[in-house]
């Protein structure tokens, strides 16, 4: 039997993690078994396993593309300028209306396919210790380059300099999950709107101008 290429395991892997969304986003995580992606992805339940040891560790997986996509558009935020701390927040929920959402893989995926397995990821790091800790690593990092981001803002002017840039980070945090929950619970359907709002409570500080 010819030896699968690493190029061909990678994309297989994919397959099953765009499988394991559709499943988990329609039927939610404890609904879905091992064998439902299995079928979703169209392979058998003992190969699905030569990918993933667990449903843990596939949903790890997809709460790491809802980190990446978070954490690959921070560095967007002020388009060129000096990030205001709105501009962070609407550099991530932004992209959020249209109906697919570019990973940093490249691979584009249905955002609300990814925004339900988000706010149902959230909750699920409530209930197993071992995925909390696995998780944590992906919200230190966004919230790592939150804070270096509200640096590059200070240094412009446009972020206030008695602002600890850690404790803003946990701040701007706090706004995304109510967003994403009230997009795919609620209807929040004005992206833009939202936006215009995230500027004009979070907007750009004018710059300090020269004493003298």
């Amino acid at each position: 039997m010819p030896r699968i290429t690493d190029e061909r395991r990678e994309a297989r892997r994919t397959e099953i993690v765009a499988a394991a969304r559709r499943c988990f986003a329609r039927d939610g995580f404890h609904q879905t078994s091992m064998p439902d992606i299995a079928r979703e992805a169209g392979m058998s339940a003992g190969a699905f396993y030569r990918y993933f040891p667990s449903k843990e560790d596939v949903i790890v997986e997809i709460a790491g593309q809802a980190f990446g996509a978070m954490a690959g558009r921070i560095g967007a935020a002020g388009d060129g300028r000096p990030p205001a701390i709105g501009d962070i927040v609407a550099a991530v929920v932004g992209p959020m209306g249209s109906e697919t959402i570019t990973l940093p893989s490249g691979e584009v995926v249905p955002t609300a396919e990814l925004a339900r397995c988000g706010v149902q990821a959230w909750a699920e790091l409530l209930r197993d210790e071992s995925l909390r800790q696995r998780a944590a690593l992906g919200f230190d990092a966004v919230r790592n380059g939150i804070a270096q981001t509200l640096r590059r803002g200070q240094e412009g002017g446009v972020v206030p300099a008695e602002l600890d840039p850690d404790d803003g980070a946990r701040v701007v945090i706090a706004l995304l999950p109510g967003f994403i929950l009230q997009r795919q619970a609620f209807g929040l359907e004005d992206v833009d709107g939202f936006v215009r709002a995230v500027h004009t409570l979070l907007g750009r500080a004018p710059a300090v101008e020269p004493s003298g």
